[in-house]
């Protein structure tokens, strides 16, 4: 068993990050546990370190993480929290830009065996600045 404090997982997040950024594997079936889940935002969720390993290949195929930075971790017993701020650009041409948290659960060996993703819109707007009537945007909901 081994013990990893708050900064080795915090170093770990952030070559999970970089890994995106780069465009390069630097580990990830060490990273993850043989039997870790990870569940995207919008819906996919991979089982086990060996899908994990093809959606990042297969991704990095059609699109390029421009920007995902950590604004903050929280820590509590087996599980951290991040807020981050991501923003990708996919070779169609599409854009997409948002805040989001991961809660992350790690297993006695320090490596994550659980990570769910939730995303915010960062194009954020109060429906109540006219008055008492909500007026909300004609536009279609993103995919979260």
């Amino acid at each position: 068993m081994e013990n990893i404090t708050e900064k080795q997982r915090e170093s770990k997040i952030q070559q999970w990050f970089s890994m995106w950024l780069d465009k390069q594997d630097t580990g990830i079936e060490n990273l993850f546990a043989p039997d870790a889940v990870y569940i995207e935002s919008w819906g996919p969720e991979y089982h086990g370190s060996g899908k994990i390993k093809l959606w990042f290949e297969e991704w990095n195929t059609r699109g390029t993480v421009q920007c995902w930075d950590i604004r903050q971790h929280f820590h509590k017993q087996d599980q951290t929290v991040v807020e981050w701020v991501f923003r990708c650009a996919m070779d169609d041409g599409v854009i997409q830009s948002f805040d989001g948290l991961s809660l992350i659960r790690w297993n006695e060996a320090g490596q994550i065996c659980f990570l769910q993703e939730f995303g915010c819109n960062e194009n954020r707007y109060d429906p109540y600045a006219q008055g008492k009537a909500p007026v909300f945007r004609k536009e279609r909901a993103l995919w979260f």
